[in-house]
């Protein structure tokens, strides 16, 4: 995990790749949760008999949108706002995203985590506006399987 103290530290970090998560696993429970949470119940996602026959991925793979979701628990998990910067945050807000792409599926039981390019932090009222490139990768596969340019808003109190 990276230790980040200072805005001023975090501003030299633009255009560099900050942190990698550690791998997670993403099970059939998760898929099934996920779909629950989410209405998304297509047999590509939770049918895994099915998906074992029909699928061109020899069974079932997660929604992309979960994937998506777990970004704030890669980052959280590979950043810690410490220090001057640390007490100064007050809450942070994901304020959208400019651009997201699923290049590849992923395969239920296969391992995922995510790399972080800080590409800017600007000032807002109120506080930063950071927008990260978050890259996620399955264990064992050449081609990412999520790519999406992240923009995160930080309020200082």
């Amino acid at each position: 995990m990276i230790v980040i103290e200072s805005i001023e530290s975090l501003r030299t970090l633009a255009g560099s790749e900050v942190a990698v998560s550690e791998w997670m696993p993403v099970g059939q429970a998760r898929i099934d949760r996920f779909a629950e949470a989410s209405g998304d119940h297509q047999w590509i996602h939770v049918e895994p008999e099915r998906a074992a026959r029909e699928s061109p991925y020899g069974g079932t793979i997660a929604h992309g949108f979960l994937t998506l979701s777990l970004l704030s628990q890669f980052l959280h998990s590979s950043i810690e706002f410490r220090g001057e910067l640390g007490r100064a945050i007050k809450m942070g807000i994901n304020y959208g995203l400019n651009r997201v792409r699923f290049p590849s599926a992923v395969r239920s039981g296969s391992k995922i985590r995510a790399r972080f390019t800080l590409q800017s932090c600007e000032d807002i009222a109120g506080g930063i506006q950071n927008t990260w490139l978050a890259i996620v990768e399955q264990e064992g596969s050449p081609k990412p399987c999520m790519a999406a340019e992240w923009v995160v808003r930080s309020y200082f109190s």
